[in-house]
């Protein structure tokens, strides 16, 4: 057994790092946020189940709890409860208590409905380390996201997107960047549908499984479908399914995130 959890290391740190990283980049269904916030004394939760498989093994949170409120105008309190597990084949799953998530997001600029002016926001998110490292549930040491994100509507589209930089230094981890970018669709007063395509650079000092190419295997790029539909003006069902596009068998072989959104 202990042979089989000593080989099964590597997956475990990749695991960790997709439990710590995927939530807070998460504009739920999407990986990519973007800059609107909340509405002034409004409140919006998203509760999902979330996932990831990759060769060797499975991670997720279950549930991942997403809570947004609009104390002022142009500004939105976040908060993110996490239920993560992370299960190697041969080795068993761990579950518990996650990293917990605090951000603010700023919106500094107001779209102009008639001309090209987009809206923008900064988000910035610190990860406080709640979650057990060893077993794969959290990163294990402070971690802070500093994003910013623009958002444009062309009549039933919408596209929105950005990027930052997550300060994540510490150990064999080193800071990275994260980029991405969305298109949505209203195609009927129930469905908006849409996708995204995003992009991390590496985030390790020591390249455990280079590629052959001589990128880590914790460099990844991927793209994910999804959307919404409404149930009413207030209750929403949300969804993304997508898979990596670079280090796939490390990074993302598929990948799932299925919620409720009540907004009040």
């Amino acid at each position: 057994m202990l042979r089989v959890l000593w080989r099964s290391l590597p997956v475990l740190i990749g695991m960790s790092i997709f439990v710590a990283v995927s939530p807070s980049l998460a504009g739920p269904p999407f990986v990519t946020d973007d800059p609107e916030p909340v509405d002034y004394q409004h409140f919006e939760i998203n509760l999902a189940a979330q996932g990831n498989e990759i060769k060797g093994g499975r991670s997720g949170n279950l549930p991942a709890i997403d809570i947004n409120y609009g104390p002022f105008e142009d500004t939105q309190f976040h908060l993110g409860l996490f239920g993560p597990f992370a299960t190697v084949d041969g080795a068993g799953t761990h579950y518990g208590y996650g990293d917990t998530e605090i951000g603010i997001k700023y919106r500094f600029l107001s779209e102009d409905d008639e001309g090209w002016r987009p809206q923008v926001a900064i988000y910035p998110n610190i990860e406080l380390p709640s979650g057990n490292a060893r077993q794969g549930l959290g990163a294990g040491h402070e971690k802070l996201f500093l994003p910013l994100w623009l958002q444009k509507s062309f009549g039933d589209w919408q596209t929105y997107g950005g990027g930052g930089y997550w300060l994540n230094s510490h150990d064999d981890d080193r800071n990275y960047w994260f980029v991405g970018w969305t298109l949505l669709r209203k195609v009927s007063e129930e469905w908006t549908l849409g996708g995204e395509i995003f992009h991390q650079t590496a985030d390790l000092k020591h390249d455990p499984a280079p590629d052959g190419n001589g990128v880590s295997a914790h460099a990844s790029s991927g793209f994910n479908l999804g959307g919404y539909y409404n149930l009413d003006e207030d209750h929403h069902v949300i969804f993304a399914f997508g898979r990596g596009l670079q280090n796939i068998a490390a990074t993302n072989q598929f990948s799932y995130y299925v919620g409720y959104q009540l907004i009040f």
